[in-house]
């Protein structure tokens, strides 16, 4: 959904916050994802992509982590 009045009328959540659980959302299922990508990298013996892929999944687990911290000092009305 592209708007630029949605303010949260319609998910009982404000834009920024929503776009924040959606960013650990994205960030935990790309994690996720690349797990699989990883096995079939290491299953054709690719020790570099796998390596690449790797890195990837901790920057995905990293931001999700960071997300995650955010989130929740927002919620708690920090």
């Amino acid at each position: 959904m592209t708007s630029s009045t949605e303010t949260g009328g319609v998910t009982g959540t404000p834009d920024k916050d929503y776009n924040l659980i959606w960013y650990v959302e994205a960030c935990l299922n790309n994690a996720l994802r690349l797990e699989s990508y990883i096995q079939d990298a290491e299953r054709e013996k690719d020790t570099e992509v796998a390596d690449l892929f790797r890195k990837a999944q901790a920057d995905s687990r990293k931001g999700a982590a960071l997300g995650k911290k955010l989130l929740r000092a927002r919620l708690d009305g920090s």
